[in-house]
């Protein structure tokens, strides 16, 4: 039984110290952020040590299967059309399928 209201799934990227991006996806943005900050078992393992970790872009995706797609897009693109992304270029949120208004 799929439930009436199914969360909301969103698409992330953080920088960390080293200037690398992390792609990831979530239905809480801001708690799964502050899990990878905590260092924690619930920590992305390739983020540990690699702080301090700053978010720099997220996106409404709608469903898993959808941010999952949208993840694997991401972290096809190469780190100039990612840092394109985060200051929000029309042409490569329209490669994505991604709108502005989809932006957070």
């Amino acid at each position: 039984m799929v439930p009436d209201n199914p969360p909301v799934w969103w698409v992330y990227l953080i920088e960390t110290r080293q200037k690398t991006l992390y792609c990831g996806i979530s239905t809480d943005v801001d708690r799964r952020f502050q899990e990878h900050r905590s260092e924690s078992s619930k920590s992305a393992r390739s983020l540990r040590g690699k702080g301090p970790l700053t978010l720099v872009f997220r996106a409404e995706v709608g469903t898993r299967s959808e941010a999952l797609k949208m993840e694997a897009a991401v972290r096809r693109l190469t780190r100039p059309q990612k840092l394109r992304l985060i200051k929000g270029d029309s042409e490569v949120l329209q490669k994505l399928g991604l709108s502005v208004s989809a932006l957070a």
